[in-house]
């Protein structure tokens, strides 16, 4: 069974990723791991935010993320593609490439976002990350170009 390891963000591009995915399982026996990394909030300095709201929020993002999860597995199965999901917390390159390992991933479909480079020179880019350090094939899927006309 091919597994197939596919990082969300929850973002517009989330249901192109996970029908690149499904593509897939197309070709044989599969099953689809929805990962979801929940990233701390920074917190800059002395005058932010107290440290029990940093905290509060972060257990509601966990919350959030974890119905989210739910949601898109059950979606996949109720099309009949084997799916589960995995949630963590920490930064998402290091996120991915563990669970990658962990779950014996064969692929890793995940989102672009087409960041500017100035973007990802100063908070880095997952997606180049997670490309220069997988064991297993990456299928990056592009964002969505506005006005464009989905391709048959």
């Amino acid at each position: 069974m091919k597994t197939i390891l596919t990082p969300v963000d929850f973002s517009a591009a989330t249901a192109q990723v996970i029908a690149a995915a499904v593509e897939l399982t197309k070709s044989g026996p599969s099953q689809i791991v929805i990962l979801h990394v929940v990233q701390p909030p920074m917190v800059t300095s002395d005058y932010g935010l107290a440290l029990e709201n940093v905290q509060e929020i972060f257990a509601v993002s966990e919350k959030a993320a974890s119905r989210q999860l739910k949601h898109l597995a059950e979606e996949l199965r109720d099309q009949g593609v084997s799916a589960r999901t995995v949630q963590l917390s920490g930064g998402p390159v290091a996120g991915v490439l563990e669970t990658a390992e962990k779950v014996k991933a064969d692929y890793i479909v995940m989102g672009s976002h087409g960041h500017t480079a100035l973007y990802d020179l100063i908070v880095g880019s997952t997606t180049h990350g997670i490309l220069k350090k997988a064991s297993c094939p990456v299928l990056i899927v592009p964002p969505k170009k506005k006005g464009s006309k989905k391709r048959s």
